[in-house]
C-alpha cells in the first residue's frame, strides 16, 4: 500500500521531547508535522533541571546562551530547624568547567520558559507546532502510517513515512499500539505548584521538616521569574485544595509561619509517583519517546534531560532513514535508549528514597555525562581499546587551532547535523570525502593543531588513528589505519556513500 507521503514524520506532542525532535529534523531539512492535543503550551515549571549533558544538546541545536539567559544556576538549600534557626548547603553539585567538559553546574530553567525557546527556535528554522489538534488513530504499513487527526477545522487524514509518540505518560500511541508499560507505583503523592509570594527571600531554596513525610515542604524561586516553586508531599487519598488560599493554609500548617502570604497560583498539579518503563520504544514505523516511553519520580531533575535526549538520539537516525539509509538503523534507537531509561528510573527512584529522608545533595551521577552507547551495534573498534576512550562513548569537547591559527573548539566543529572524522598524524585522502562527512586532521599538513594537548589527552590516540563523531556527539567507531576498508564500510551501511 502506497500513497504519497504529506510529510515525513508526524510528531505526536509538542512538549520537549517533540520540540527537540522538530528542532533536529527541522535543520536537518526533513519534512514533518509536529501536533499537540492541548489548546496551548504547558505552562507550569515541572521540569526546571537543565543538567550538563543536555546544555552540550542545547549548544549543539542553536539555543543555549538563550537557556542560560532565561534561567539561572540552583540556589544553596536553606533547610529551617525546628527552633527557628537554618542551615545553607549546596543542592546541586558545581564543577569548574573543563577542556573536555565545558559545563559543570546544572542550570535551573522552568520548563514552560525552556519549551518557549525552543519554540522560538523551531520558528526561525520555518515551523509551529500546531496547537488543538489530536491524534485519533492511526495504521501502518510497510510502507508507512496513515494517521487520523481532529483539530478545529474538523478531521484530516495524514499519510507519512513515521509516527512519533511524544505524548506524555499517558500515551495515546502508546496505548494503541498495545506496548506494556510495566512498573509500579511508588507510594508517594505530591503537590507541585508555581506560586507568586511574599516573605522569602529568592537567595535561597527553602526546605521545611525534612525528612518529615507528612509535613515537608519546600519553596523553591525559579529562576528568571517572580515565581516560587511549592514542592509538598500530601497524603496519597483525598482532595486537595490547590486554591491560593488551600497552598496557603497547607504552607502556614507545614512551615509553623504566619508571615509567607501566597498572593496567586499560576499552575498546581497533584500526582502519583510512578517508575514504569515501555516494553518497547518501537513497532515498526512507530517510536516513542519520552514520558510516553519512560515515566519516573522527578527527583534528581532527569526526566526532560532524558526526553530530550531520547529526541536526540532518534533524529538523526530518522534523517538518515529517510534519506535512504537501511531501516536497520532505527533498531539502535531502543537498543541504545531503553537502558538509559531504565538506569535512570533505577536513579531517580533511589534518590526519591534519600528525599524521603531529608537528604538532597545531588553529585555527578545526575549530570549525565557519563552515559553512553558502549554496547551498541554502532559501537565500532578495530582493533579493540584496552582503556582510555571507547567506541560509544560520550565525544569530548577540546580547544584546538586551525592551521591558520584561530583558536577554536572540537564541540564548534561537531556543531550541526554532520557526522565528524578526527585522525590524529594521518593523511586526509586516505578516506573517500562523502555527503555528511566533515574530515578533520591533526598533523603538519592537518587542518588542526594540539598545541595545549588537550585533544590528545581526551581522545588517547596514537598515531594513525582515526576517531568517528555521530551527529549526536557520541563516538562511532575508533580504527587504526590498516582497519580503513571497515570504516568506509561501517560509513557506507549507515547510507554514506562516496561521491
Amino acid at each position: 500500500m502506497t500513497h504519497q507521503f504529506s510529510a515525513d514524520v508526524l510528531i505526536c506532542g509538542a512538549g520537549a521531547a517533540g520540540l527537540t525532535l522538530a528542532i533536529d529534523l527541522a535543520r536537518r531539512g526533513v519534512s514533518f508535522r509536529l501536533i499537540e492535543k492541548m489548546d496551548a503550551p504547558f505552562r507550569g515549571s515541572r521540569g526546571k533541571g537543565i543538567q550538563p549533558r543536555t546544555q552540550e544538546v542545547f549548544e549543539d541545536l542553536g539555543i543555549l546562551e538563550r537557556i542560560v539567559a532565561a534561567g539561572g544556576l540552583y540556589p544553596p538549600s536553606r533547610e529551617y530547624r525546628a527552633d527557628g534557626s537554618h542551615a545553607d548547603s549546596l543542592v546541586m553539585a558545581h564543577e569548574a568547567p573543563t577542556p573536555s567538559e565545558p559545563y559543570g553546574s546544572p542550570l535551573m530553567v522552568p520548563q514552560f520558559l525552556t519549551e518557549g525557546v525552543m519554540r522560538e527556535r523551531l520558528t526561525e528554522l520555518g515551523h509551529r507546532p500546531v496547537f488543538g489538534c489530536e491524534l485519533i488513530g492511526f495504521e501502518q504499513d510497510e510502507d508507512g502510517v496513515t494517521a487520523r487527526l481532529a483539530g478545529a477545522a474538523g478531521e484530516e487524514t495524514l499519510r507519512v513515512r513515521f509516527l512519533v509518540g511524544a505524548d506524555g505518560g499517558r500515551s495515546f500511541v502508546r496505548h494503541s499500539l498495545a506496548i506494556g508499560f510495566p512498573g509500579k507505583t511508588l507510594g508517594v503523592r505530591a503537590v507541585v505548584a508555581d506560586v507568586v509570594l511574599s516573605g522569602l527571600g529568592r537567595e535561597a531554596w527553602h526546605r521545611f521538616n525534612e525528612g518529615e513525610m507528612n509535613a515537608q515542604m519546600s519553596l523553591c524561586p525559579l529562576a528568571g521569574t517572580e515565581l516560587f516553586q511549592l514542592q509538598a508531599p500530601i497524603p496519597l487519598e483525598g482532595d486537595i485544595d490547590l486554591s491560593a488560599q488551600g497552598l496557603a493554609a497547607m504552607v502556614a500548617e507545614r512551615t509553623g509561619r504566619d508571615d509567607i502570604h501566597i498572593h496567586s497560583v499560576s499552575w498546581a498539579s497533584a500526582f502519583n509517583m510512578n517508575a514504569r518503563l515501555a516494553d518497547r520504544y518501537r513497532a515498526g514505523r512507530v517510536l516513542l519517546v519520552g514520558d510516553a516511553a519512560h515515566i519516573h519520580p522527578p527527583t534528581g531533575g532527569q526526566g526532560l534531560n532524558t526526553s530530550v535526549q531520547d529526541a536526540y538520539n532518534l533524529g538523526w537516525k530518522l534523517a538518515a532513514v529517510a534519506a535512504g539509509a537501511p531501516g536497520t538503523v532505527l533498531d539502535s534507537y531502543e537498543e541504545e535508549r531503553r537502558p538509559i531509561a531504565a538506569d535512570m528510573l533505577g536513579l531517580a527512584t533511589k534518590l526519591l528514597g534519600e528525599a524521603k529522608r531529608g537528604e538532597m545533595r545531588r553529585g555527578r551521577e545526575v549530570h549525565q555525562l557519563d552515559l553512553g552507547y558502549a554496547e551498541s551495534s554502532l559501537a565500532m573498534e578495530k582493533p579493540a581499546r584496552i582503556g582510555g576512550l571507547q567506541a560509544g562513548d560520550r565525544a569530548p569537547d577540546a580547544p584546538v587551532t586551525g592551521a591558520a591559527g584561530q583558536p577554536t573548539r572540537l564541540f564548534e566543529l561537531f556543531k550541526g547535523a554532520h557526522w565528524t572524522l578526527l585522525g590524529c598524524e594521518v593523511e586526509r585522502r586516505d578516506v573517500a570525502p562523502r555527503p555528511g562527512l566533515h574530515i578533520h586532521t591533526f598533523s603538519e599538513r592537518g587542518d588542526l593543531r594540539d598545541h595545549g594537548g588537550h585533544f590528545r589527552e581526551a581522545y588517547g590516540l596514537a598515531s594513525g588513528d582515526w576517531v568517528l563523531v555521530r551527529p549526536d556527539g557520541y563516538v562511532g567507531a575508533i580504527v587504526d589505519s590498516a582497519h580503513i576498508e571497515e570504516l568506509e564500510g561501517y560509513l557506507h551501511d549507515l547510507g554514506m556513500t562516496s561521491a
